[in-house]
């Protein structure tokens, strides 16, 4: 009976979802609410779990208007008088699901007041199935109404939470300490909305701080459930231990320099314990708390903390070897070029690169810790001579090799990882590092061209995807090298491009290491420029049909991309192509199956193919303006938008001013500035809608500064003054400038003075 009951709920949810948008079936949700008065539990039970899948699936706008009959039904459900169980669980189902259309009910004491002690009563409930959905509600309502809770908090909630952190039952102490990181979460949020706001002047929000006041206990809690933990857990599989840990991170962000004094104590006393739960929670506590605390704070921390560390990576214990190489991964994020100790960084180092033969879990975290020293040791600036991993630089290479070499290791996630830290060191790494980066290139073209040969032994899915991973990593670690090596590639040019266009010949048309080639050849006609022609003619036909391949839409968006690389590597030596890519282009633009966020990619493609080839693209001067007329139609809706709608506006506008930028700046060194005439009050009408529209991004208006600025280029004799004198633009700049970044302050000065330029002429 309750398993037909659960299925008509289902189904019942289901033809709700499809009428009451469309306000058919009015008397639904009436008739649902009388259900529950029912003395029959089965039909109580269903009815609730019915109206828990109608909240489920439909907008809570459409609800509103029932908000406090649904409301009413499911208290009545969730209530403790209520003695099936069952019921009550449906209801508060339900109840999480409704939670989000009952904020007016919220908004009033009395009402607020009676669901949260329902719901406070079904946290100590006899079925532990009710207290979990009782303890969900609670995480639920933290998060949606935090600024509601401070007297909840003080009157049952820090009771009810911390005992349930430590309930023997490990759901409901897990969805306790969810609670817990939600608050933190909602505070940290705060911390930072208020730091913006306090920068313009604007309102603070409460923040009511709610972990302080328990804070010993709190913690003293969850370092208690860091050591739940059994020799067998499955690593990838969520438990208490996990959950302690990432409130205990996201606690530390809340008390920032306080939490060092809460948890250093339980550290120093538990890193040497004889039971190894204890010394791998205490290594685990450690790599937590070090986004809270300031930088000088834990400098002197990590100095101590390091070679206690570094010793334990010989633990006898996989988990804390494990847990030790994250813990050195976390510190590795904290390192730089400036502070780190020499003796120090050698030793972490080679405990690193030794384990990276460890087994698969620890190997993973010990070249995610490559990955970050890579990345903090470099600094800002790579162009330098040398660096602090430079005497290292080839044995953690050679080690790196040996790990993805490994024949007895299948783990795909391992190999990835490693071939990531391979290809970070490669794009940080200082100048004199640079002959092991030649011998690197080598050493990925000949495993690039191996899997070609592979390909025609392939025999089994496992085998296709298998070889499709290790070519997209290899192609990412080449990608790299010929970014930081740029025109110094050239020696070897020849064979990459060989060794890619073998790749795009023999893999199918469907396999997603297309992408990864095309995204090397991007990197590599932009590092040989113009010499780039010679491999045209082989390569054109296979970014053709990726261009044309409309049902792949990222591989579409990659290609479209690359004509933007071979514009600015060929310049007009572009233009023999040019007829058939804006064929191509147009064709993507009136495609239905094509995805429309790739669409405004093709119209900044236009802007780059018109400063490729300057005055020679006056012949699609006409057709494109079209073009962008009808996606300017698009680019200034303003009714009825969802959150999806206002990004791809936004995208699109982007595209729009790209392409207007790129037209633009190809007629001005052209010659051809008359051309642009009759086009150029359409431009300014479309600049002021976006300046209007409160929902334009900074990105769009960083491009605007662009297409103002070029177009006062254009004609420097002040013939524009009259479009650069309308109220908007001084607005717009005044705006661009309060976004307060070097690049948004370098445009709003530049496009000001050729504004001024205009209007003083």
């Amino acid at each position: 009976m309750a398993a037909a009951g659960f299925v008509a709920a289902q189904v019942v949810a289901a033809i709700a979802g499809i009428e009451l948008p469309h306000n058919e079936w009015p008397d639904l949700i009436m008739i649902l609410v009388n259900n529950v008065q029912v003395v029959d539990s089965n039909t109580k039970e269903s009815t609730l779990q019915a109206i828990g899948f109608i909240c489920e699936t439909i907008e809570p706008a459409i609800l509103q208007d029932v908000s406090n009959s649904i409301l009413t039904a499911v208290v009545q459900g969730a209530r403790k008088e209520e003695t099936n169980q069952k019921v009550r669980l449906a209801a508060l189902k339900a109840l999480w699901n409704s939670l989000e259309f009952v904020k007016n009910n919220f908004e009033h004491e009395g009402e607020r007041n009676y669901i949260m002690q329902i719901v406070c009563e079904g946290t100590i409930s006899p079925s532990e199935d009710v207290q979990v959905a009782a303890f969900e509600c609670l995480v639920k309502i933290v998060q949606l109404y935090y600024n509601k809770m401070p007297m909840y908090m003080s009157q049952a909630l820090y009771g009810l939470t911390i005992d349930g952190m430590q309930s023997s039952n490990e759901r409901v102490a897990m969805q306790s300490v969810e609670f817990w990181s939600t608050i933190c979460d909602e505070e940290i949020n705060i911390t930072q909305d208020n730091a913006e706001a306090q920068a313009k002047g604007a309102p603070l929000q409460n923040n009511y701080d709610f972990a302080r006041p328990v804070g010993q206990k709190l913690v003293s809690v969850l370092l208690y459930l860091l050591t739940k933990k059994d020799e067998d857990d499955d690593e990838d599989e969520w438990n208490i231990s996990m959950a302690a840990a990432t409130c205990l991170q996201l606690l530390s962000n809340v008390f920032g320099d306080d939490i060092v004094g809460l948890v250093l104590p339980w550290v120093q006393n538990h890193l040497q314990n004889p039971d190894w739960k204890f010394r791998e929670a205490a290594v685990m506590a450690f790599g937590s708390i070090l986004d809270g605390p300031d930088q000088a704070t834990l400098a002197p921390l990590i100095d101590q903390a390091l070679p206690f560390l570094i010793n334990m990576m010989k633990d006898p214990k996989v988990q804390v070897k494990d847990t030790t190489a994250w813990a050195l991964g976390r510190i590795s994020e904290l390192l730089t070029a400036e502070t780190v100790n020499k003796e120090q960084l050698h030793n972490l180092v080679a405990v690193i690169a030794n384990g990276l033969t460890d087994q698969p879990r620890v190997a993973s975290n010990c070249a995610w810790c490559i990955i970050n020293l890579a990345e903090h040791m470099s600094g800002d600036d790579i162009e330098v001579p040398t660096y602090p991993l430079s005497p290292y630089f080839d044995g953690l290479i050679g080690s790196l090799l040996n790990a993805v070499n490994d024949k007895s290791n299948h783990e795909a996630n391992l190999k990835a990882t490693v071939y990531e830290a391979i290809a970070t060191l490669v794009c940080t790494c200082a100048k004199d590092c640079f002959g092991v980066v030649e011998r690197l290139a080598a050493e990925m073209l000949s495993k690039l061209n191996a899997t070609i040969a592979m390909q025609r032994e392939i025999v089994s899915l496992d085998d296709r995807t298998a070889v499709q991973e290790l070519q997209a990593n290899i192609c990412s670690v080449l990608t790299n090298i010929i970014r930081r090596m740029s025109q110094m590639i050239a020696p070897v040019a020849d064979a990459i491009m060989m060794s890619l266009l073998n790749i795009l010949v023999s893999s199918n048309r469907s396999s997603t290491v297309l992408e990864d080639a095309f995204i090397v050849i991007s990197a590599l006609s932009g590092a040989v420029e113009g010499d780039f022609i010679r491999y045209m003619a082989d390569f054109n036909p296979h970014l053709i049909r990726a261009i044309q391949s409309h049902q792949d839409p990222q591989l579409c968006s990659i290609a479209i991309g690359i004509i933007g690389d071979l514009c600015r590597s060929l310049n007009e030596r572009i233009l023999p192509f040019c007829n058939e890519y804006m064929n191509c282009l147009v064709e993507g633009l009136k495609s239905s199956t094509l995805e429309k966020h790739v669409k405004p990619t093709i119209l900044s493609a236009f802007g780059d193919i018109a400063i490729a080839v300057s005055g020679d693209f006056e012949p699609f001067l006409e057709g494109v303006m079209q073009i962008i007329d009808q996606a300017m139609q698009t680019a200034v809706t303003t009714n009825h938008r969802s959150y999806a709608d206002i990004e791809y506006l936004n995208e699109l506008r982007e595209g729009i001013i790209d392409a207007y930028v790129g037209v633009a700046q190809g007629m001005t060194s052209g010659q051809k500035v008359e051309r642009l005439v009759p086009y150029i009050d359409r431009m300014f009408l479309f600049m002021e809608t976006i300046q209007n529209d409160v929902e334009h991004t900074e990105t769009c208006l960083m491009t605007m500064a662009g297409l103002v600025g070029d177009l006062a280029d254009a004609f420097p004799e002040g013939q524009m003054s009259r479009l650069y004198s309308m109220p908007w633009i001084d607005k717009f700049l005044r705006e661009l400038k309060s976004f307060n970044t070097q690049k948004s302050l370098e445009l709003a000065r530049w496009a000001r003075s050729r504004v001024k330029r205009q209007l003083h002429h």
